[in-house]
């Protein structure tokens, strides 16, 4: 991959880790500055409720997070955009989709036809 597709793909990756940890900071932010007294007790299940619900979209994105700094370790080891699986590049059009794919269509098809088989 040239130089101007791996720079294209770094600041896609950085643009979205910078958001995700934006993100990540205002919810830390909400948890710490507390929860107001609810009189009502549908009030503060309503409230519980919708503050699992931002932890479990935050733990995808702790994943996601992940995923990226290793994209853009990859980036700078020389290897983003090489099939972990068969060594073969992976298509653009692929990254451009997932930027943090680590397997060609073909090997990330097989891959999912075995899980699906059970083996």
């Amino acid at each position: 991959m040239d130089a101007e597709k791996l720079e294209f793909f770094r600041n896609l990756l950085q643009d979205r880790l910078d958001a995700l940890l934006g993100e990540a900071r205002a919810t830390m932010n909400e948890l710490i500055e507390g929860e107001e007294p609810f009189a009502d007790p549908a009030d503060r299940a309503t409230a519980e409720s919708d503050r699992a619900f931002q932890l479990r979209i935050r733990d995808r994105e702790r994943k996601l997070i992940a995923k990226i700094q290793e994209a853009l370790h990859r980036i700078e080891e020389g290897t983003y955009g090489i099939c972990e699986t068969c060594g073969d590049e992976i298509d653009e059009r692929r990254l451009r989709a997932r930027p943090v794919t680590t397997q060609c269509i073909d090997c990330k098809s097989e891959a999912e036809q075995r899980e699906k088989a059970g083996m």
